[in-house]
């Protein structure tokens, strides 16, 4: 019997690395759409497990939509995934084309274009906070003195991701700046950003993802994981920790709130990651939605915690199958993420953690002598680390105690031309 072919819409990344391994240990060909630069950053080991590719341009939807679908109906193709924020409207359209399992075609902008996200969240009665879009100057000013937003609030990009260009802005002085950041963000596919911003009321509380899993309308939630942030004006993740227990009452609030979110961007088949904010009167409002599984290592943190194959999981609903949701482990699991305290030029690390017994993953991205930056948006950060244990709190400590092992030094980059670069004194990377 020869088993359905496997799409993924750009192959790079760590979750799509799992998704490929795990389709092709199950016996199914893996594909990948892809670019040309895209793909000259693919791994030996994943172009080793790919039965054929083909390139296109994801800069030109309709062009990448027809050429995807020929490509995927030559070759057998049962099944699309992506774990590609960016890719995630071009997934739902694909599916549809191709007759398998996916999301709403006509609503799948909503889970990309922030505007429409917003639009579709207030349409559908979603708990959100007030979001208005500032076309130029005058709407941004406008924006900024409409009760309904008030200050602190925030200024972000329609249609990036990783926190980049978002900014949490305390009064009028430092909202042009934001507004320009955000302009500045482009799609990953696109040469340019977007004149528009967007202006959201700020929400006080504690901040969770809610990560969920929908078949044929139907959404089980996997897990509430509970996010550390940076403070000031850039909010950039630097741990998430799962699973978390709220109080019953809040729990149901919050599913409530992230099924009806699921339903607005027209999810049915697929994964969804949902950012909420809780307030200490346990009140959820819903801060974005995703399309797509976590990044972040999440997907390692569930397979750890709760013995919940997600990427077997996602499989499935992707091939119609009965996904195995229910977990086979009761334990706890926490990544930190490494940033730099500063901008500069990376001149050495020391103490960063090594896998073992109950660090089963870690990954280091920054190169020594490259540049790094102080956090500014979640590509800034140099590396990760993944700790798990049957006990929360246990695990929680010992994820600090490693962090605080870890060493860096920054030197500064002078500003004006060359000359003499003087180190500074060596650092903890704090989370």
């Amino acid at each position: 019997m020869t088993l359905p072919g496997v799409l993924l819409l750009d192959a790079a990344g760590p979750e799509s690395g799992a998704l490929a391994t795990a389709a092709a240990a199950r016996g199914h060909q893996v594909h990948a759409a892809t670019t040309t630069t895209a793909y000259a950053g693919y791994g030996p080991e994943l172009k080793g497990l790919l039965a054929g590719r083909i390139v296109t341009d994801f800069a030109r939807p309709d062009r990448a939509l027809a050429e995807i679908a020929a490509y995927a109906r030559r070759r057998g193709i049962g099944a699309v995934l992506t774990v590609n924020e960016y890719l995630t409207e071009l997934a739902a359209h694909l599916c549809a084309e191709l007759g398998v399992p996916g999301n709403d075609p006509g609503r799948a902008r909503a889970a990309r274009d922030k505007a429409a996200m917003a639009e579709a969240f207030t349409a559908a009665g979603v708990r959100t906070p007030y979001t208005v879009l500032a076309r130029d100057g005058a709407e941004l000013r406008a924006a900024l003195t409409d009760p309904r937003v008030g200050f602190p609030c925030v200024v972000k990009p329609l249609s990036g991701a990783g926190s980049a260009g978002v900014t949490v802005v305390a009064g009028p002085a430092g909202a042009a700046a934001a507004a320009d950041a955000a302009r500045e963000v482009a799609d990953m596919y696109q040469s340019g950003g977007d004149p528009r911003v967007l202006v959201q009321a700020y929400a006080a509380g504690t901040e969770y993802s809610v990560e969920s899993l929908t078949q044929d309308g139907t959404t089980a939630h996997l897990a509430v994981t509970r996010k550390q942030v940076t403070g000031g004006p850039n909010r950039v993740e630097t741990g998430h920790s799962l699973p978390v227990h709220l109080p019953p009452a809040v729990e149901a609030a919050v599913y409530r709130e992230v099924e009806a979110a699921v339903r607005a961007v027209g999810i049915r088949h697929g994964a969804s990651h949902t950012e909420v904010i809780v307030a200490a009167d346990g009140r959820c409002e819903v801060i974005e939605i995703g399309a797509r599984l976590a990044a972040g290592h999440i997907g390692v943190l569930i397979q750890h915690a709760l013995g919940i194959d997600v990427w077997a999981a996602l499989l499935d609903v992707a091939l119609a199958c009965q996904p195995a949701l229910a977990p086979t482990a009761r334990g706890y699991a926490t990544v930190r993420f490494l940033t730099s305290p500063r901008a500069g030029r990376l001149t050495s690390l020391s103490g960063f953690p090594k896998t073992g017994p109950g660090v089963p993953f870690v990954r280091w991205r920054a190169a020594i002598g490259g540049a790094v930056h102080e956090p500014g948006a979640n590509s800034h950060r140099l590396g990760s680390f993944v700790v798990t244990g049957p006990d929360a709190a246990e695990v929680e400590e010992r994820a600090d105690a490693l962090l605080r092992q870890v060493r860096i030094r920054v030197e500064p980059v002078p500003e004006n031309g060359p000359g003499q670069v003087r180190p500074v004194s060596t650092s903890a990377i704090a989370p």
